[in-house]
C-alpha cells in the first residue's frame, strides 16, 4: 500500500491563519487572475498580521519557495509574473 506523504508546507497552504485563498489559485494560468484573487483574499482577511500587501506577497512567495524544484519552468514563470502583477495592483511597482 502506498502511503500518502504529509508535508507541513501543504498544511500551511491549506490552513493559513492569514489568508483564505481561492481553491487552486496557484494552478491557474493567468498571472493577473492569480494576483487579483490573492489581493482580494488578503484584503478581505481580518486575521493577517501585517498589511494586505505583505500577506498577499508572503503567501505567493511561500508557495513558490516550498514548491521549489517541483515547479516546471512554465509554472514558475506564471507565478513570478503574478508577483509583478500583485505589485502593480498594490501600487508597489519599482
Amino acid at each position: 500500500m502506498a502511503r500518502k506523504k504529509k508535508y507541513w508546507s501543504g498544511d500551511v497552504t491549506r490552513r493559513s491563519n492569514a489568508v483564505d485563498l481561492d481553491k487552486g489559485v496557484f494552478t491557474w494560468k493567468d498571472p493577473k487572475r492569480i494576483a487579483r484573487s490573492i489581493k482580494k483574499s488578503a484584503e478581505k482577511s481580518r486575521r493577517k498580521k501585517g498589511t494586505a500587501y505583505q500577506s498577499a506577497m508572503s503567501m505567493l512567495n511561500f508557495y513558490i519557495n516550498r514548491a521549489g524544484e517541483n515547479l516546471t519552468k512554465e509554472r514558475r514563470s506564471v507565478l513570478e509574473r503574478a508577483k509583478t502583477e500583485l505589485k502593480k495592483l498594490f501600487g508597489k511597482e519599482d
